[in-house]
């Protein structure tokens, strides 16, 4: 069962001033998103990331480059991690959106919510995003574990409302409780997708240590564990971080404005 990073690109000058990017032409990092995306790098390099993988727009495919040189790796582009289409909605306020029925909409019943179209922006519904994206990273999730094996790690550079529908997947939570998921800028959560079911480790990591997301090693004798059973008691958690830190991976379940970017 592979490891997947699921990381949301760093800042951008649309998030700090509210405003829904989208598919928008030339969005890309702020100073502040180049810090972030400098720092999540440095976070990642003492995994053996052997994958990287990122949506086509700016700010994510930023964010993916600098994760990848830190491994010597390239950057595969995956459309099915593209932000939402958000068609009319592209480039306003999330303010004035907010005074929309729609919005109560993406907000109470997000399965149910389309996004109207415009003659410069393509549109889709919230349930076709979360469907291209399970059926992306489930796609490359089968291609590294056979190219690389069970206990392979990969990253996957997407947008905050993919991630959170991908995350809401594999908790088993429908797509209308997305909105209790919470994503940052530059975040990491991890899943591992065994053949019994998803296990989901962190949501929202904004910590500095990923070192103990190392798997241990197997022994020759030992059985392989990979049907995703709950471990009785709780289980010894997974391998010390050497440098004795404690990577924060808590969801600080804040519902807001801010959600839809």
């Amino acid at each position: 069962m592979p490891t997947l990073l699921l990381i949301r690109h760093g800042r951008t000058t649309a998030n700090a001033s509210g405003t829904l990017a989208g598919h928008l032409p030339g969005i890309g990092l702020d100073e502040v998103g180049r810090t972030q995306a400098a720092r999540l790098a440095e976070r990642l390099r003492a995994l053996p990331v052997c994958r990287v993988v990122a949506s086509p727009l700016q700010r994510t495919a930023e964010t993916a480059t600098l994760l990848a040189q830190a491994h010597g790796l390239p950057v595969l582009t995956e459309v099915g991690l593209e932000e939402c289409r958000y068609g009319a909605w592209t480039g306003r306020p999330l303010k004035d959106l907010a005074a929309e029925d729609l919005w109560q909409t993406v907000q109470r019943a997000p399965s149910a919510a389309t996004f109207p179209p415009s003659l410069e922006h393509a549109n889709e519904s919230l349930a076709q995003m979360s469907a291209r994206a399970i059926a992306a990273v489930r796609g490359h999730d089968a291609e590294v574990r056979g190219e690389h094996g069970a206990q392979a790690i990969w990253a996957a550079v997407s947008h905050g409302d993919v991630i959170k529908a991908i995350l809401a997947d594999a908790l088993g939570t429908h797509l209308d409780q997305f909105q209790r998921i919470h994503v940052d800028p530059a975040s990491v959560s991890v899943i591992r997708y065994t053949t019994g079911r998803p296990l989901v480790l962190g949501i929202n990591g904004t910590g500095t240590g990923l070192e103990g997301l190392i798997p241990a090693p197997i022994a020759e004798e030992a059985p392989a564990d990979d049907t995703g059973d709950g471990i009785i008691g709780g289980g010894g958690g997974g391998a010390p971080d050497p440098a004795g830190r404690v990577e924060d991976m808590s969801s600080t379940g804040q519902v807001g404005r801010e959600d839809v970017r």
